[in-house]
């Protein structure tokens, strides 16, 4: 079983991607859940410079109802052209956000190709599924509507939430969702860590500092 050090506090690592077309606000979303609710969005958070290839965060996060862990967060590029760099890296996640742009029909129609993707590369190690209908904030712009996306969610076997970077709608919500699920999931044997996959790591807590060991008085000189 793979284990690493850092994360003071967490017993736990999760491999969490980010899924979907491009420009649908995946870079937005990770940057607002890592900065949190006062934190500040530069560029604009739904003005982001398209991802190319991987980029990588990480947030600990206290579960409701289990340990601390830590969520290493990978957000992926939509463009086809990156798509062969991100297929090698479906293996080992454990969690995944399917997001789409309520405002953009097409990232809608894409998500199940999305789903399917990310399935054909795994092995024994089946990654949960969070489905997200990002910049709910655009509701004059929005064509895909809530009702829609919880049907599409059901036949897919996931839960359906709306977010929004720009006012931080339901962003903590949907991490600590995917998040608990995978916990659930682990605790419940449904998922298993093993060697060689890096979708859960167990973190260990680095050695306690031993205090300086005191040296006996030197006693009279035996020379």
């Amino acid at each position: 079983m793979a284990a690493e050090r850092g994360a003071p506090g967490c017993r736990y690592q999760f491999r969490v991607a980010a899924l979907g077309d491009a420009a649908v606000g995946k870079t937005a979303l990770l940057r607002r859940f890592v900065a949190g609710a006062a934190g500040s969005l530069e560029p604009g958070p739904e003005r982001a410079a398209p991802t190319a290839g991987l980029e990588c965060y990480g947030r600990a996060l206290r579960l409701p109802a289990g340990p601390r862990v830590k969520l290493q967060l990978w957000d992926t590029a939509g463009q086809e052209r990156f798509r062969c760099i991100t297929r090698s890296f479906y293996r080992n996640l454990v969690g995944v956000l399917l997001v789409f742009d309520v405002t953009n029909r097409k990232s809608f129609e894409h998500i199940p190709d999305w789903h399917q993707e990310v399935l054909a590369t795994q092995g024994p190690h089946r990654a949960i599924f969070l489905l997200l209908g990002h910049k709910s904030d655009l509701e004059s712009a929005r064509c895909v509507s809530a009702q829609e996306a919880e049907a599409l969610a059901a036949s897919l076997g996931m839960a359906f939430m709306e977010t929004s970077a720009v006012n931080n709608c339901n962003v903590d919500l949907a991490f600590q969702t995917l998040a608990t699920a995978i916990q659930q999931a682990l605790q419940q044997g449904d998922i298993k860590m093993e060697e060689g996959w890096g979708g859960v790591r167990l973190i260990l807590r680095p050695p306690e500092p031993r205090p300086p060991s005191r040296k006996p008085p030197a006693g009279p000189c035996q020379c």
